[in-house]
């Protein structure tokens, strides 16, 4: 098992940027492949993105169109999520999550069940 902490998250105004980091604990970090979920008031938990063990593979969820971009540094059992151009839409609790996978699911697989470990969340509020 392995445990997860968010945070960076706050209050922005629209067309603004965070960075979410991830830290990990537990088991090693390298071997997960970590992603990022969001969840708002009265919705369903929300794909974000995706990144490989090794970092060689990324997937983003339709709606980020380029705004936002994940990494990790494995050297620091840390994952990021870096968000640009915010609008009020993006206002969420963003979750980050670990898998623990041979391989990077296949796009339709990447729904929460398939992440083995799930942090408690950070508040992201995106202001008019």
């Amino acid at each position: 098992q392995v445990q997860l902490v968010e945070s960076g998250g706050g209050l922005v105004q629209a067309g603004g940027s965070l960075r979410l980091s991830c830290a990990a604990s537990g088991r090693t970090f390298s071997n997960y492949g970590m992603g990022w979920f969001r969840q708002a008031l009265g919705k369903e938990r929300e794909f974000v993105a995706v990144i490989s063990w090794s970092g060689s593979r990324t997937y983003y969820g339709d709606f980020v169109k380029g705004r936002f971009t994940i990494s990790r540094d494995n050297a620091k059992n840390t994952g990021y999520l870096q968000m640009n151009n915010l609008n009020p839409e993006d206002t969420a609790v963003y979750y980050c999550a670990a898998g623990l996978w041979g391989r990077l699911p296949a796009s339709a697989d990447l729904t929460p069940r398939v992440f083995d470990s799930w942090g408690p969340g950070t508040q992201v509020t995106v202001s008019s």
